[in-house]
């Protein structure tokens, strides 16, 4: 399949799916949501794929929902609708449903849409130089793709409210702390940290795995 918001490439056992909006740090479009289902999905049904991974290209993993793809569809209550929430919800439901470990790769900012995205991924890889944050208050949003929900469980629930309360953006190594993500280390080693860990998995059995 040709994609035009991401680019897949399938490499010994890795189906990568790289979010490919750099000039608008790989803001969220509803295209960009219908193509990254399209592409997991791929990945899924792809015998030779092991492990799906799911990044950015350039500086950021992704920004965040683009605003301006919203066209003339307005906020209600600070719901931005079906014309993202439909597809969000249906890739968050195919990341979370596949019979094939889903690891996020976070090479730079990941905002908002972005974490909600991150935290349907079953692991997190991410470099020291990104920076993680919900910053849905600052834009007069709230989380409707299942954040309020995965954000507690992952880091608890005072952590959460605060993260989301502030608007504040972390450090990788921050949210290693916490257990926001599961690795930190420096965005040259991002790679070399992938592909150790893709080895141990791909050594284990994967009917155990999906169990």
């Amino acid at each position: 399949m040709v994609y035009e918001a991401l680019l897949y490439q399938k490499e010994q056992g890795i189906g990568r799916i790289t979010i490919n909006r750099p000039q608008a740090m790989n803001a969220i479009t509803p295209t960009m949501l219908k193509e990254l289902k399209a592409a997991v999905m791929e990945a899924a049904e792809d015998k030779e794929v092991k492990v799906i991974v799911l990044t950015g290209a350039g500086k950021a993993f992704c920004a965040g929902v683009d605003l301006k793809s919203l066209g003339d569809a307005k906020l209600e209550r600070g719901k931005v609708g079906d014309i993202l929430d439909l597809p969000a919800r249906a890739l968050i439901q195919a990341i979370r449903s596949v019979a094939k470990p889903v690891i996020a790769l976070v090479n730079g900012f990941c905002f908002t849409g972005a974490l909600e995205i991150m935290l349907a991924c079953d692991l997190v890889i991410a470099a020291e130089e990104a920076k993680i944050g919900d910053t849905h208050a600052k834009w007069g949003l709230r989380p409707t793709w299942g954040m309020s929900a995965r954000l507690p469980r992952r880091v608890g629930f005072l952590k959460a409210k605060e993260l989301s309360f502030t608007a504040d953006a972390i450090t990788a190594k921050e949210a290693e702390r916490i257990g926001l993500v599961n690795l930190a280390v420096p965005l040259e080693k991002l790679e070399e940290a992938l592909q150790t860990m893709v080895k141990k998995i791909m050594a284990n059995s994967p009917q155990s795995i999906v169990a």
